[in-house]
């Protein structure tokens, strides 16, 4: 669901994908490789939200801010489920985790990592490669190498995930029984320890 709003029209990448539920108006601009999943709420409507490339904002986030505010989620930034962000500015490969919330005027450093369920208040600024928990948020240590590595190699999943639905994203009628030659997902993610641990 792609809006326009006083005559600004969202503008998006063809190689970035959208889901089809979910809703990004007005003064919007996603780069490439972006990932936009089902129940995200991109909302240009006060103010322009730009999307460098290969963001992920994933299912049942929202991303707005006050009016006459404008903001950047850099190149590689990586929004988990349910997460909010509202007026604030996310660092290139940064992770947000699930179901945070980002306020007004805060600045994410490039490489940092939000643990999940965390608030980061109002005008919060984190510099680079950060880990940032808790309710208000506050930096624990420094993310390591060994970290933002497996970071990274997380969100290039997400990066090749809008390929893949352009691909293969289809509606269909459910199946009624399960068929014999059910396909095997193949199993390519590994958890922070199993990464530690190069399993």
């Amino acid at each position: 669901m792609i809006y326009s709003f006083k005559g600004h029209i969202p503008v998006i990448h063809e190689s970035s994908f959208v889901h089809p539920l979910a809703a990004v108006t007005g003064n919007v601009i996603i780069g490439r490789n972006c990932y936009i999943g089902p129940g995200a709420a991109i909302r240009g409507d006060w103010g322009e939200i730009v999307l460098e490339d290969g963001v992920n904002v994933q299912e049942n986030c929202t991303v707005h801010m006050f009016p006459g505010k404008s903001i950047v989620l850099k190149e590689g930034a990586h929004v988990g489920h349910g997460a909010v962000i509202h007026g604030a500015n996310l660092g290139r490969n940064c992770l947000v985790g699930m179901n945070s919330v980002i306020m007004d005027d805060s600045e994410i450093g490039d490489e940092c990592i939000v643990g999940a369920m965390s608030f980061v208040k109002a005008e919060s600024k984190f510099v680079k490669r950060q880990l940032i928990v808790g309710n208000p948020a506050k930096a624990i240590k420094e993310v390591s190498d060994e970290m933002i590595e497996w970071k990274t190699a997380g969100t290039r999943l997400y990066q090749q995930l809008p390929t893949d639905c352009h691909a293969s994203l289809r509606e269909v009628e459910p199946l009624r029984s399960i068929p014999e030659n059910r396909p095997v997902q193949e199993d390519f993610y590994k958890t922070l320890e199993q990464f530690k641990r190069n399993e």
